[in-house]
């Protein structure tokens, strides 16, 4: 008897022990180095999902709840990482002073869902911060990423400028995008979702190349670009980023930063950008630049690290096409423009129930009002997202399940949503239940291996399933890395929401018959070795290899009739082979170095016959030297871009028009001069050698309405004294904007 009482006071006091550690913390400091504060060094608590980044002044703060004798995991790019112990009376950490160590250890989440610092990741994860947008200057996010190696903004419309993000070749709708974690752009804002995303609410963001849909489901294919938004208390009181162009644009970015109780704080941030000045340079009677004003608003609450709620409004009224179009000509057929109004709203956020399990949400509604010429199209689309996520540690493997939901309501007024019984557009509903498993097992220092499988229930096209695999293997110091990747996707297809062709233009719009899932499967082999020379200097290469296999591709067909666009499933087979390399050179002197280069094989094959997607690369080029004058406080940033040629949309045998685009570059310069603490100053040119599409791109411009065409009985278009060429009136021939050269200046300050 006494024995047992001896035990069951010592289990009362280990509890005891056990509550008093287990209290909650709001940790604070300050992380430096050689005496300067670190702006976006990354603070989580190891073996959990909680953390947080420093703002401009090096500062953090984090909330730690329930947890016994947590571990502060400090860490930033090029650094030495410490880990802090907390005990019950801390509350304040100081300065911490981190040592320059020649690694490079982001903290990402995109390839696994979890923390883990970049080096760790078996997925190969590109990661791009402030500095990244600070360097070319953008009113978009859509117009930043044409500097990242094997991502390609393509304009889909020379006229309304809307456009889609390509990775590695792939059409932007085989790309995922997500704000912090949760898919946010899709189907119908697809070639709208980039705009209006204040760019001051952005943390980084992460970029997955290869197949992901075994985390991420549909529309994962090709990859992932994850906008990773900034805690509240991690930002700056206010901040403003504010600039103008030789063309007249205005661009806006504010940030405010406010609390609503100690352990709630908010971040507003609001974007405004304006174009009002039409300009036609190239004297074929439309607009080069299309015309818009647009304002979005962006509300993101944090409570104590453990539920996060965002809210995001964007509208936008942009119009583009003949120079003397006016809004009372919208959907006539007298003066030929295309106008869009898009209103979107949206709802995201998460809610940690504790270290394992995580709830996360999101909601968003678009609506379209559009008219292309004479042809309007209204559409809607609702998706609403839920997913649990539960994660366990379990010796030396990493287990998380996860739990997902997804609900979609699309209409328009379109032959996509036309009901054949009732003889009217009616709107389509999907439901796509899912559950996914994903491991990572650590079998030693040096080698990872990853296993992933999703199931997915499409309401419409039934069961799906798509697994994956990635093994990583490095050496000791983590110098020498390799990564391998396989997995399968899926995607289902919305014509009329993801391909902009067909809504502009002359043409018809064809479906033959009932458009089944895109299917793929995809294999990855990266390798990167970093190289430490003297002084500290840091070179690291970075190369992969990629292959993507498709079935079911829908490709849009436009010659068998040059009066058509017709949309069918391929019965063949679409592989895309590439490789691409980036080299990183980090100096002492304030110089960086930046090169990447993409090689990319694109084909369809059907019926032995082999031919190349339109406006598909065969070679892609970025650079980026930054040169930092540190006594004087002045950057130098020099960017550009070199594309290959393109395969462009002609009309047909007789159009006189080049079937392929010429390579071009585009080439940016800028200077940047830091006042203070609070200020800086910016400016330079974009498009230094002024590059622009040809003239005629836009054929027939001068008869939007085809009034001059003669047609036979079929439909199809007679060459006529008038029009030798016997062409249509067509915007689709496009591959770059019409915006030449131009001067940019802006202002920078922040008041912490």
């Amino acid at each position: 008897m006494q024995n047992y009482f001896m035990r069951l006071n010592f289990i009362i006091v280990f509890i005891l022990i056990q509550m008093v550690n287990a209290q909650d913390f709001i940790i604070t400091g300050k992380v430096f180095s050689e005496g300067k504060p670190l702006q976006s060094a990354s603070v989580f608590v190891m073996d959990t999902n909680t953390g947080v980044t420093t703002n401009e002044e090096g500062q953090f703060s984090i909330y730690i709840s329930n947890i016994a004798n947590p571990r502060l995991v400090i860490s930033y790019l090029g650094y030495k990482s410490q880990i802090k112990n907390i005990r019950s009376e801390t509350t304040d950490l100081g300065i911490i002073e981190l040592e320059c160590d020649n690694k490079l250890e982001e903290v990402v989440v995109s390839g696994t869902l979890k923390p883990v610092t970049k080096l760790d990741s078996p997925v190969p994860i590109e990661v791009y911060g402030q500095n990244f947008f600070k360097a070319n200057p953008t009113a978009t996010v859509f117009e930043a990423l044409e500097n990242v190696n094997g991502i390609r903004p393509q304009l889909n419309c020379s006229i309304c400028s809307t456009g889609e993000i390509r990775i590695n070749g792939q059409e932007g709708s085989y790309t995922m995008v997500m704000i912090d974690g949760l898919p946010i752009v899709s189907g119908l804002s697809t070639v709208y979702g980039f705009s209006g995303i204040p760019q001051a609410m952005i943390e980084r963001i992460e970029i997955v190349k290869g197949p992901a849909s075994s985390l991420f489901g549909s529309e994962a294919v090709a990859g992932v670009i994850n906008l990773i938004t900034k805690l509240p208390e991690n930002s700056s009181k206010l901040s403003v980023d504010s600039f103008v162009s030789g063309w007249g644009e205005v661009n806006t970015d504010l940030a405010y930063k406010y609390s609503l109780s100690k352990k709630t704080t908010g971040l507003l941030g609001v974007n405004y950008f304006n174009y009002s000045y039409p300009i036609d340079k190239n004297e074929d009677g439309f607009t080069d630049l299309t015309i818009q004003n647009r304002i979005s608003i962006f509300n993101k609450f944090n409570h104590a690290n453990k539920f996060s709620f965002s809210t995001r409004f964007v509208y936008e009224d942009r119009w583009g096409g003949q120079m003397n179009w006016l809004p009372i000509h919208r959907g006539g057929d007298t003066v030929y423009g295309e106008s869009i109004y898009t209103s979107r709203f949206e709802l995201f956020g998460k809610y940690q129930f504790n270290k394992n399990l995580t709830f996360q949400f999101s909601f968003n509604d678009h609506n379209q009002n559009s008219a292309y010429g004479n042809t309007l199209f209204n559409a809607d689309q609702t998706i609403g997202f839920g997913q649990m996520i539960w994660n366990k540690n379990i010796a030396n493997n990493e287990l998380l399940l996860g739990l997902a939901y997804r609900y979609t309501r699309y209409d328009d007024d379109t032959t996509a949503t036309f009901n054949d019984l009732s003889f009217q557009n009616q709107a389509y509903i999907t439901h796509l239940p899912g559950i996914f498993i994903q491991n990572q097992t650590q079998i030693n220092a040096n080698n990872t291996l990853l296993l992933g499988f999703r199931y997915d229930r499409n309401s419409i096209h039934g069961n799906i399933f798509t697994p994956r695999i990635n093994y990583k293997i490095n050496n000791d110091d983590k110098s020498s890395t390799l990564r391998l990747s396989a997995g399968t996707g899926y995607r289902i297809t919305q014509v009329f929401t993801e391909q902009h062709a067909a809504l502009t233009g002359a043409r018809e719009v064809v479906l033959l018959d009932d458009l089944n899932p895109e299917r793929s499967w995809n294999a990855n082999l990266n390798f990167v070795q970093k190289f430490f020379l003297k002084k500290g200097a840091i070179i690291d290469f970075d190369f992969s290899l990629f292959t993507n296999h498709f079935s079911n591709k829908i490709i849009p067909d436009y010659y068998t009739d040059p009066n058509k666009i017709i949309y069918d499933n391929l019965d063949g087979r679409s592989i895309s082979n590439g490789l691409s390399l980036n080299a990183n050179l980090l100096a002492h002197g304030g110089l960086r170095v930046n090169l990447g280069a993409t090689y990319i094989d694109t084909y369809a094959e059907e019926n032995s016959i082999k031919t190349i997607p339109y406006l598909t690369e065969r070679f892609q080029g970025v650079w980026k030297v930054e040169k930092k004058w540190i006594t004087n406080d002045i950057i130098l940033d020099f960017t550009g871009t070199i594309t290959g040629a393109l395969k462009l949309p002609t009309l047909s045998n007789l159009d006189p028009r080049p079937s392929y685009s010429d390579p071009f570059s585009i080439l940016n310069i800028q200077l940047t001069k830091i006042w203070n603490n609070s200020v800086e100053s910016y400016g330079g040119i974009k498009n230094i050698l002024n590059f622009t599409p040809p003239r005629n791109s836009i054929a027939r411009s001068f008869d939007p309405f085809d009034r001059q065409v003669a047609f036979d009985s079929n439909g199809n278009a007679l060459p006529t004294p008038d029009n030798p060429y016997a062409l249509t009136f067509d915007p689709t021939y496009v591959y770059t904007s019409n915006q030449g050269i131009r001067f940019f200046f802006g202002l920078r300050w922040k008041y912490n």
